[in-house]
């Protein structure tokens, strides 16, 4: 299993669809109270995002992980940041999407893919270490 490297850089990422934007970014973590402490940091400074989703995995085996779709539908943001962690094989490794809402609702398909996008892209800006 690979992961993200351990350094004090953020990989971010960004995907805007139908006048909704959707920051994200990749951590290294290594445990539950670290991850639960990143999205509480990200609430806190997106104060008036609408949502704020994650995926994480831990563990040697990834085995431990857990998605949130903090209000979206459930499995619209969250299941999806969790596929994109597993088929990059990474663990103890976590995404954040915050949702800053456009006002047109996008159905489950169109945040499924938002979702997706914006985790591929901040994965892609992350150092992935074996």
């Amino acid at each position: 299993m690979a992961t993200i490297s351990n350094t004090p850089e953020i990989a971010e990422g960004f995907y805007k669809e139908k006048s909704s934007k959707f920051l994200s970014f990749a951590h290294h973590v290594e445990s539950i109270d670290e991850a639960k402490a990143i999205v509480a940091k990200y609430k806190k400074e997106h104060h008036k995002a609408r949502h704020v989703c994650f995926a994480y995995r831990l563990g040697a085996d990834g085995s431990i992980y857990r998605a949130a779709d903090d209000g979206e539908p459930a499995g619209t943001a969250g299941k999806p940041i969790l596929k994109q962690l597993e088929g990059a094989g990474l663990t103890n490794s976590m995404v954040v999407v915050v949702r800053y809402f456009g006002g047109t609702l996008l159905g489950t398909g169109g945040l499924v893919r938002a979702y997706k996008e914006a985790a591929t892209d901040a994965l892609s800006h992350a150092k992935i270490i074996d």
